[in-house]
């Protein structure tokens, strides 16, 4: 067995003595829990313990493997420069691990460091496991315990790999946790998996980040997938939901979960509580039959075949505006060529009724034209196409006022805009089209309104203007954009313009979102 054990932790700073100065009190069963997995772990005397933390090193499009011999790191930032620890990297693990993955197609390496120092989503499961440690030490080898040297912070005695988590999709990262097991094997190394990451941080209006009602949705799943070991649960949880919780640390599961593939486990949640409007899980999964060998936890495999009927789902119910700006984007990226249109409603009809004898690749096919309502013909607006790939956005590009002859047109050019032409992202490729979810928004006129109290990020989207010409929107009903102040303040950052200066101009427009 290559990886003995894993377990699901959360990282609140203030559960380490040092920075919460008795406010841990409130979060006594985190601790207890903690603690046990830290006893666990120590008897466990692993050759390797890899953590995946949703503060290292994220990047979109890459997941992130510390390089060097070891790094160390404080808890400086919450009011506790003294307390910390230092750990060293097991090196053939993570460059083995960064070969394996990449020959796999996975983008992963070590590559991209930008601050080496450990976060504390490392640091805490850390703080625990040298804590039992030290414990056993006492009773068993009191010589073996390490209270670091004369101010050094402590050196955790089993070498670490340490992981980021990115906006890949669920299988990317569960793939990269099959590597890990895989490397772990191969180098005949007795693993540890810490899978660091908080639940929602949206259950309460007196937390940190404010309440929403699908934070504590999102922690009644997350936890009850980890108790019953359900990782395919936790692999195909509502991306708008997990946006909505604010959750922290899926991504991390998933990476775990693929560390335990096609192996049986015994899954233990040990405790789960959300006092301060975070909330915190711990679990535990220790294997329970020979690794590799149960297909029924083959989660790779379900995955695929979920997502499969997931997105055959999509397409069968999209609306006529959604299939007419996936057929423009398809038509752009495969052929270089853009939607030849009937002017009008009638010649709409009676393009479908000519289907048999339609030929050019460029005309939308029949059923479509079909489906497609008088107003796309005959209704000039703006309108916005969005995209998203595993639930992150792939492009959003849109027009707030109409640029074309009619809606239709509209949304045509917008869906070859969002996938070729935001500046934010690379173009579409051929291979990514059949992953693609698309959103389409048609705008109503903007109203002019005296000030925020006219708005509602949920009912109305925003326009922030000055007389100069800059101008910044954002739609409504977003994703974890709950309020005013916040549309207001990434509208203005997209216009670069201050809101506190006095010739802003505010406006307010509806959408209707087709799906």
């Amino acid at each position: 067995m290559s990886v003995v054990a894993a377990f699901a932790v959360p990282h609140p700073p203030l559960i380490v003595p040092a920075v919460g100065r008795g406010r841990e009190k409130g979060i006594q069963a985190t601790i207890d829990a903690y603690r046990e997995v830290g006893r666990r772990v120590a008897a466990l005397a692993p050759d390797t313990v890899v953590i995946s933390s949703p503060h290292t090193v994220m990047y979109a499009d890459y997941l992130h493997i510390a390089p060097g011999a070891g790094a160390r790191g404080s808890f400086a930032q919450f009011g506790a420069p003294h307390a910390g620890a230092r750990v060293r990297y097991d090196r053939d693990f993570a460059h083995a691990l960064a070969t394996t993955g990449q020959a796999e197609g996975i983008a992963c390496g070590t590559q991209g460091e930008r601050h080496p120092e450990l976060d504390w989503g490392v640091l805490i499961p850390v703080h625990f496991i040298q804590q039992a440690f030290n414990e056993r030490a006492e009773q068993h080898a009191p010589a073996e315990k390490n209270a670091g040297a004369a101010g050094e912070p402590p050196l955790l005695p089993f070498p670490v790999v340490r992981l980021g988590i990115a906006g890949l999709s669920p299988l990317d990262h569960y793939r990269l946790g099959q590597c890990v097991q895989r490397v772990a094997a191969r180098l005949g190394r007795r693993v540890v998996y810490i899978a660091s990451g908080d639940l929602s941080h949206k259950l309460a209006e007196t937390g940190p980040y404010g309440y929403a009602p699908e934070g504590p949705v999102f922690d009644q799943e997350c936890c009850q997938a980890l108790e019953s070991g359900d990782f395919l649960a936790l692999l195909t949880m509502d991306p708008g939901l997990c946006e909505r919780a604010a959750e922290c640390g899926l991504r991390s599961f998933w990476i775990m979960a693929g560390a335990l593939d096609r192996t049986a486990v015994k899954a233990e949640l040990l405790s789960c509580e959300g006092p301060f409007g975070v909330g915190y899980g711990v679990a535990a999964f220790t294997p329970a039959g020979p690794e590799g060998a149960d297909a029924s936890r083959a989660f790779d495999e379900q995955y695929r075949a979920w997502h499969a009927e997931d997105m055959r789902q999509r397409a069968a119910h999209e609306s006529p505006y959604v299939r007419l700006a996936r057929f423009a984007l398809e038509l752009f990226v495969t052929k270089r060529q853009r939607p030849e249109l009937p002017a009008t409603y009638a010649e709409a009809q009676a393009a479908r009724r000519d289907a048999a004898a339609a030929t050019d690749p460029r005309t939308p096919p029949a059923d479509l034209l079909a489906t497609l309502p008088r107003e796309a013909f005959e209704r000039r607006a703006g309108a916005f196409v969005s995209l998203k790939k595993d639930g992150q956005l792939r492009g959003c590009i849109g027009t707030i006022a109409a640029t074309r002859a009619n809606l239709a047109e509209e949304i045509c050019a917008n869906a070859v805009s969002a996938g070729c032409r935001d500046p934010r992202f690379a173009p579409v490729t051929v291979g990514e089209l059949p992953e693609l979810a698309y959103d389409v928004d048609v705008l109503s006129e903007p109203e002019r309104v005296s000030g925020p109290g006219e708005l509602d990020p949920e009912r109305f989207g925003v326009i922030v203007s000055t007389p100069d010409g800059r101008r910044g929107l954002l739609l409504p009903d977003l994703d974890g954009v709950d309020t005013v102040d916040a549309q207001l303040e990434i509208a203005a950052r997209k216009g670069g313009i201050d809101l506190a200066d006095d010739d802003v101009a505010l406006e307010r427009f509806t959408v209707t979102r087709y799906l």
